[in-house]
């Protein structure tokens, strides 16, 4: 990644376009995972009222709750990646992809490479998960 005369990132035209592919390939992935999930989560719902107990008074109830409040978690966690990854399109498309949302500076590209839609440097980052502690 350059830099433009306004000190912004510069992701070059057929780096631009890598960047879009891999982020248009997560976005598929992830839909893909989340229409799994729900499949998933769907047989989970059914079988349980198929068998119209209560998750208290049953033996196996207690995993039957877990298991549909693990798949949950899994569906949010892909729509809140969804979300990121449509940002970071935007970013990309606004010309501001690889530049940290907090102080300006660029994102590294080893951490792009492992999280493609990650709006800030690791800095950054590390602090924001220290205030939420």
């Amino acid at each position: 990644m350059t830099e433009n005369s306004r000190g912004d990132p510069d992701v070059p035209p057929p780096e631009q376009e890598a960047v879009r592919q891999r982020l248009v390939a997560e976005h598929a992935g992830t839909s893909e995972r989340m229409a799994a999930l729900s499949r998933d989560f769907e047989a989970i719902v059914e079988a349980n009222a198929l068998v119209a107990v209560d998750d208290e008074h049953d033996p196996e109830g207690s995993s039957t709750a877990f298991e549909r409040a693990h798949v949950a978690a899994l569906l949010a966690q892909a729509r809140e990646y969804l979300a990121e990854l449509d940002l970071a399109m935007d970013r990309l498309a606004s010309g501001d992809y690889g530049r940290c949302e907090v102080c300006g500076e660029p994102v590294p590209a080893a951490r792009l490479e492992v999280r493609p839609a990650a709006p800030t440097c690791v800095g950054c980052a590390d602090r924001s998960a220290e205030r939420r502690r």
